[in-house]
């Protein structure tokens, strides 16, 4: 019988599948294999050692203890507390291009996995595994989690710790032997969910070295795995965390466990991030229209709602060029506060008389479209739905969980709260010319009971339904994933969404890192990046227009603040940013993102070029002080080495505060060599802490 063996490719990385002794190997993931394997497991198989098994074993993807591996496995549970150990053997292996089908069973423990490994031609391998209980009585499923191999060469992890405001915070360390785990429990993605796990080499930088990243697609419970065993082999993995007899599978039923989606990068922490956003854009359902600039007014008006107000508002907006206005918290039954109303998702006329249509309407005649905000998966105990329905939240027993934010949870897998917050949101944007909305969720899930059982896997599916029926119902709806800011920014709930709220800090300086990090995973036309007021709400900072409306140029933009009260001054700026903007966002929103590896900690120099490499955008950062008095020269990598390119300053929301007698000559225009540009680069000039401006590069 011929060996079972499967190469998955893409340019710059590949997958080998092989089947050894009844079990499937991953026996590489990294740089592609060219020429010769067939003799690559031959050429793996190792010593036998001193104190060890007799013969080498072959653990295989499920990574069995009934095949000598004594780390943590691939799938846990048991059958009334038998079948609790596994030894699956492969039963079927298809393999078609760049896809390959596995089935495995295990008689014994009367269970079939289907695994199913594909890559597309970015890198981007999907891992998908459904587990199916092929016996006569319950399975309880504890864990399944999805592997990769990770050669000894990454000798260090990547992942992002995060609190509310200050989300996707970067933490690099070494591994070491043992299990690291980061778990997220909160019911959500959550503020410190890591958007991914990262294993690096030591040189590895933005533009060099390998990585191997992994990106669990769940918006639930999840964790992220790396392990090295004392044997010296190294693994990393992801997989829903499941909560005590949360899938208790009965005969014939299944489990599919959310997805993995991983990539290999020779090119460094950016061939990461352009593998991921060109897959990320190759979605059918991925936004297809410019992005809308967006004013949100939650900052400008809070729970303070007035027709006339807000007509201000719509006014300057139409005057700087806003194409979408979002109505956020407050518009709805008894909710002058966040104490009350959550749940009652009915206009609140003591403060809309007329409904919202006139005002919508006064939106729609500036050219503007309109938005509305919600929070669907919450209830306030002051509201006339818990009143009537108090079962209908999560818990567990008789207990009431604890509050957050006054707020407790509707269990959407009961039907009749998912049909009560279907049907009323439906019915408002039925009533209404509505194309967008903004769907929060600020709070997390703890003691989180569905009809007696642990319900955090069926709240996060019933979200996913309820997103899926509200866009069939209403074609052409946008939704809006927003959490306390950038708590639910996955992969699992982005092919339900089309824009991320990424954080509530709207202060730029702040929202630079939180924005770069975000990025290594999400493109920048899906997350929300917004110019908040010059007095920052959240960290009651003071900053110039031109830093935060450059800040905000590198996403979906928009506007978070009272622009009411901006000056003459500000609003003619906010103006000129609006149309540059809009004359560059195809560039910012299908271009390559470069993150420079600045040599000083004090800046940031980052952009996007075009795949022609005809056109790029970059912007230089100062965060502190400069420790030298000259700061380390702009070099600008990923051009054409053998274009000429036309380099200048750019100012669309005014000049940023220097602190300098002259500029350097070339801020005014200069002729350099793509070789040039990224070998030797162009001299920084001295800006004060917290100040930024744009370098646009064009190939003559």
């Amino acid at each position: 019988m011929s060996k079972q063996s499967a190469q998955l490719r893409s340019e710059g990385s590949s997958l080998l599948l092989e089947v050894i002794d009844g079990a499937l190997n991953i026996a590489h993931w990294g740089a592609p294999l060219v020429g010769d394997i067939s003799e690559l497991s031959h050429a793996q198989q190792v010593s036998i050692a001193n104190s060890s098994w007799d013969v080498p074993q072959n653990p295989g993807i499920m990574r069995e203890s009934s095949r000598g591996f004594l780390g943590r496995q691939t799938l846990s549970g048991h059958r009334h507390g038998q079948a609790w150990s596994t030894k699956f053997e492969v039963t079927d292996f298809r393999h078609e291009d760049n896809r390959c089908d596995v089935t495995l069973q295990d008689l014994y423990a009367e269970l079939e996995v289907l695994l199913t490994f594909s890559m597309d031609t970015f890198g981007v391998l999907r891992q998908n595994a459904v587990i199916k209980n092929i016996g006569k009585s319950d399975y309880s499923l504890n864990e399944f989690i999805h592997w990769l191999p990770l050669p000894q060469e990454a000798k260090e992890s990547l992942d992002f710790a995060g609190r509310w405001s200050n989300e996707r915070q970067p933490q690099r360390k070494n591994i070491a032997t043992g299990t690291w785990v980061r778990e997220s429990r909160e019911g959500r993605s959550g503020h410190n969910f890591s958007i991914a796990t990262i294993a690096l080499e030591p040189r590895t930088t933005f533009s060099s070295g390998c990585a191997w990243a992994t990106s669990i697609a769940w918006s639930g419970n999840s964790h992220y795995l790396i392990e090295r065993g004392f044997d010296g082999r190294q693994s990393i993995g992801a997989g829903e965390l499941l909560l005590p007899g949360e899938i208790i599978l009965k005969p014939n039923e299944t489990y599919s466990a959310p997805e993995m989606v991983s990539v290999f990068s020779s090119m460094g922490l950016d061939g990461i991030s352009a593998a991921y956003h060109s897959h990320i854009r190759a979605r059918s359902m991925h936004p297809q229209r410019p992005r809308p600039l967006t004013l949100n007014m939650w900052e400008a008006l809070y729970f303070a709602h007035d027709e006339a107000v807000i007509r201000e508002l719509v006014d300057v907006a139409a005057e700087i060029g806003v194409e979408r206005i979002v109505l956020d918290d407050g518009w709805f039954h008894s909710r002058r506060n966040d104490r009350a109303g959550l749940g009652d998702w009915v206009i609140d006329n003591e403060v809309w008389g007329n409904g919202l249509n006139p005002i919508i309407k006064y939106v729609n005649s500036k050219g503007i479209e309109f938005g509305l905000w919600f929070e669907g998966e919450m209830v306030n105990q002051d509201s006339e739905l818990y009143r009537a329905h108090p079962d209908w939240i999560l818990h567990e027993g008789d207990r009431i969980p604890p509050l957050w934010r006054h707020q407790l949870v509707l269990d959407l897998a009961h039907e009749g709260a998912f049909n009560h917050v279907l049907e009323q949101t439906s019915q408002i944007l039925s009533d209404h010319e509505i194309t967008y909305i903004k769907w929060d969720h600020n709070r997390v899930l703890v003691d989180a009971g569905h009809l007696g059982h642990a319900g955090v896997h069926t709240q996060t599916k019933a979200i996913y339904r309820l997103f899926a029926e509200l866009k069939a119902r209403h074609p052409g709806l946008e939704i809006e994933s927003c959490a306390s800011g950038g708590a639910r920014i996955d992969l699992g709930v982005i092919n339900f969404v089309d824009r991320f709220w990424t954080s509530d800090n709207n202060d730029a300086l702040e929202r630079q890192t939180i924005q770069r990090w975000t990025a290594q995973v999400i493109p920048p036309e899906l997350l929300g990046t917004h110019i908040g007021p010059t007095h920052g709400h959240q960290t009651g900072r003071t900053l110039e227009l031109s830093m935060r409306a450059i800040t905000a140029l590198f996403g979906h933009a928009g506007i978070e603040w009272n622009i009411t009260e901006a000056t003459t001054s500000e609003r003619e700026f906010l103006k000129s940013w609006a149309t540059y903007y809009k004359n560059n966002r195809s560039l910012l929103h299908s271009g390559r993102v470069v993150r420079t590896d600045y040599p000083d900690a004090h800046g940031y120099l980052h952009g996007v070029i075009d795949h022609k490499k005809s056109r790029a955008i970059f912007a230089y950062v100062q965060l502190t002080p400069t420790a030298a008095i000259h700061p380390a020269p702009l070099k600008f990598p990923g051009l054409d080495e053998t274009a000429t390119y036309t380099v200048k300053a750019v100012y669309p929301a005014g000049k940023p505060r220097f602190m300098l007698i002259t500029p350097p000559a070339w801020m005014a225009g200069v002729q350099l060599s793509g070789s040039a540009l990224a070998h030797t680069g162009v001299a920084a000039p001295i800006l004060a802490p917290a100040n930024a401006f744009l370098i646009e590069i064009t190939k003559n």
